[in-house]
């Protein structure tokens, strides 16, 4: 039998540990300033410690209830972690864009701009007008918003799905 509240503190707890750590990331890129390019290196951090988080919080419930964790169980846990993190994520995106850099997203479509620019020199300027006017449609708020969470809770679900085949174990009707 699942211990409810011990799964619930764990997607709390990791979820919260999760942003917190990619927000420290986000924060120190931004103080280098590359905000606007980051480094490979940052998606690869990053990805690792999803990786290392959800499969830590997988082992911590596992751990709690008596060394036993179902694969439904190990799959809700690591997306609510998931969850967490991404909600998390997209309010300090917020804060970010509306009060320590105001002017991102504009900053943001001068900069696709001037890589479209370099990238396709001889492309004719009414397609990338067009090809800008979607990218700026993309770049919204709201969009970047429903991007990060989708995104987040598809990779979330295939890394518990694959922690979880591993790691699960169920208890025996003995």
């Amino acid at each position: 039998m699942e211990n409810q509240n011990s799964a619930t503190k764990v997607m709390l707890m990791y979820g919260a540990i999760l942003a917190g750590l990619s927000v420290l990331i986000n924060l120190i890129n931004y103080s280098f300033g590359n905000i606007y390019q980051p480094h490979w290196s940052i998606g690869v951090v990053s990805f690792i410690l999803l990786i290392g988080i959800i499969i830590y919080g997988l082992k911590t419930f596992k751990d709690g209830n008596n060394g036993f964790m179902t694969l439904g169980q190990a799959i809700k846990i690591g997306l609510g972690i998931t969850l967490i993190s991404a909600i998390i994520g997209i309010i300090y995106q917020l804060i970010f864009s509306n009060v320590i850099e105001p002017d991102f997203y504009a900053k943001m479509a001068e900069y696709q701009e001037q890589v479209m620019m370099e990238k396709f020199p001889d492309m004719p300027e009414e397609q990338l007008e067009k090809a800008l006017e979607m990218t700026k449609k993309f770049s919204s708020p709201g969009m970047i918003a429903a991007f990060a969470l989708g995104g987040s809770l598809l990779i979330g679900l295939i890394i518990s799905l694959i922690a979880g085949l591993i790691m699960k174990k169920e208890e025996t009707a003995f």
